[in-house]
């Protein structure tokens, strides 16, 4: 496979990557080798970059711990940041060696992906879309149905934004007093969960949050 010609995206987003997908804790993961493998056929001069923050591998801050991957793909170089995770997906506030350079390997499949390789898996897809002939048929061609219940790696299915279900007011008040105890600010940590104020917060991730924060405090 080259992608000396034509659009190198398509073609690796094209790829089948099903059979190397790996399970572990209900949650998919594609083989690094795998995906290193197919990168350097398809283009040998691609690379990465661990990206350093005053010398070292990752980044801590008050909510976690994080690291950078950069992936160059014909002269197109996309990084990827990803936070360290436990084996349930969920932030390490204190991890250790290992724990680093897996969130790394995952960090740099997820870098590959955004140069189309796998991305379909993080889609919620089953298979990546069909080669089209030429830009017109890409455009007439409706994208495959996203299969919701698709497990893919760090995520859990997400059901459809009008239903998506939230923390109650005395779960926001639960949070909030933690923040106040545990002397986190809390614009940084409403930025870490995604969401732009406390009761934007998924009902189910609000164990998540509490855990974080109770594991911060115990850390103090």
């Amino acid at each position: 496979m080259s992608t000396s010609a034509g659009n190198y995206f398509a073609t690796l987003n094209a790829i089948n990557v099903n059979e190397h997908i790996e399970k572990k804790g209900g949650f998919s993961y594609l083989s690094w080798p795998f995906a290193v493998a197919q990168l350097r056929l398809a283009d040998p001069t691609a690379s990465w970059e661990v990206r350093r923050f005053n010398g070292l591998p990752y980044l801590a801050t008050e909510t976690g711990v994080f690291v950078e991957v950069a992936v160059t793909v014909q002269g197109v170089t996309l990084s990827q940041i990803h936070p360290v995770l436990d084996g349930r997906n969920r932030p390490l506030l204190a991890p250790t060696a290992f724990d680093i350079n897996s969130s790394l390997m995952r960090c740099l499949v997820k870098a590959i992906a955004l140069h189309g390789l796998g991305l379909y898996i993080y889609a919620g897809e089953d298979l990546p879309q069909p080669l089209a002939p030429d830009a017109s048929a890409a455009n007439d061609e409706p994208p495959p149905a996203a299969n919701r219940g698709e497990m893919r790696e760090g995520t859990r299915p997400a059901p459809r934004p009008a239903m998506v279900a939230t923390i109650t007011k005395a779960q926001q008040a639960q949070i909030h007093k933690l923040v106040i105890e545990v002397g986190v600010d809390l614009e940084r940590m409403l930025n870490y969960f995604g969401v732009n104020a406390l009761q934007d917060i998924k009902a189910t991730d609000f164990l998540r949050v509490v855990r974080s924060l109770e594991q911060r405090r115990s850390a103090a």
